[in-house]
């Protein structure tokens, strides 16, 4: 699955996803890029997009979206880490148009 990391997602979750073709925002040259504009290009390349972004359901029309998204909770890295069976569980089913929010961990 090629996956996309939006520009605040640490990327442990890179690492922590050997099994998929994840890149990041930086690593495609597209920092900075705007989200309307973001999500066009992602969706040329990419099937799923990770994001911390939590404003990006309300500022988007992401049903339209040939990409599945996925809001994880946080950007900080321990509360990433401590998500990662919860996101490959939602990557193992999900598909285009969906959007997944992961909560915080109990």
């Amino acid at each position: 699955m090629k996956i996309l990391l939006d520009e605040c997602t640490p990327r442990v979750v890179k690492k922590r996803l050997p099994a998929h073709d994840v890149s990041t925002v930086q690593e495609m040259g597209w920092a900075g890029v705007k989200n309307g504009e973001l999500l066009m290009l992602a969706e040329a390349h990419f099937e799923v997009f990770i994001t911390t972004d939590k404003n990006l359901r309300s500022q988007q029309k992401l049903s339209q979206r040939k990409l599945a998204f996925v809001l994880l909770p946080a950007n900080q890295v321990p509360v990433v880490e401590a998500v990662i069976p919860i996101l490959e569980a939602a990557l193992a089913s999900i598909k285009a148009g969906d959007f997944v929010r992961i909560p915080l961990p109990s």
